[in-house]
């Protein structure tokens, strides 16, 4: 990739510090490192539409497609060496079987070539089906620890997702709710990838004890840019 691309690609991003480790959050919710050529997505979710399905509950087919065409086009733009699915990459332990062949073979083309790691989530525990990569339940890289699920208290050096966070703000009695990535920058969790995911305020009590100073930084993802939000200015709901 040469310069002009990689510049025009970070153009509404936020570069951030992780325990001193320089991290660029994307506005389509991934996070490169570009000093370990390393990027991280977290909560696809692929084939939520179908697990819904098959439980009677329909949604738009769309889901898999949507979140893998925004997928590519990130790994086309980093064109990293290493890349960390960091857990609920599927909606079910079945999800991967259940992917359609055409979508399979997308992912398995932004596969080649380089190094990937499945981290085990909560939603698909076990290493997916029939499909290339490395199943870990957690990883250690360059001095960071990346893992599914959060640790709780304050931990310095974790890069984790499973919470899908968001955050809320009031401007000119305006609310403003966005999904985002929340660090105190000694550890950030990731917003959910996946194009149908839900998502979790800040401010919620499954976060209390995680970050310095009650609140993180909001990194909200707009429509075209990241948006630092400093935690006092953050509101519940």
């Amino acid at each position: 990739m040469n310069i002009a691309a990689r510049e025009l690609t970070r153009a509404g991003c936020e570069t951030i510090a992780i325990s001193g480790m320089r991290a660029v959050c994307d506005q389509r919710a991934a996070l490169h490192f570009p000093d370990i050529d390393l990027l991280v997505v977290s909560d696809l979710h692929l084939e939520k539409g179908s697990s819904f399905a098959r439980r009677g509950r329909l949604l738009p087919p769309y889901d898999t497609a949507a979140t893998l065409a925004r997928l590519a086009s990130v790994v086309e733009d980093y064109a990293p060496k290493t890349i960390i699915s960091l857990g609920d990459s599927f909606h079910d332990g079945e999800g991967a079987a259940r992917l359609p062949e055409p979508f399979r073979d997308s992912l398995i083309g932004m596969m080649k070539g380089r190094d990937w790691f499945w981290v085990a989530g909560n939603h698909d525990p076990d290493a997916p089906d029939d499909l290339p990569g490395e199943t870990v339940q957690e990883l250690a890289v360059g001095g960071l620890a990346f893992r599914h699920e959060p640790s709780k208290g304050l931990v310095e050096g974790e890069v984790a997702g499973h919470l899908h966070p968001c955050a809320r703000i009031v401007q000119r009695s305006r609310s403003v709710r966005r999904r985002c990535f929340a660090s105190d920058g000694l550890r950030l969790v990731m917003p959910a990838f996946g194009a149908f995911t839900g998502s979790l305020n800040v401010l919620d009590r499954a976060y209390k004890g995680m970050f310095r100073n009650g609140a993180p930084t909001a990194y909200m993802i707009g429509t075209s840019r990241v948006y630092p939000i400093a935690g006092s200015l953050l509101r519940p709901g």
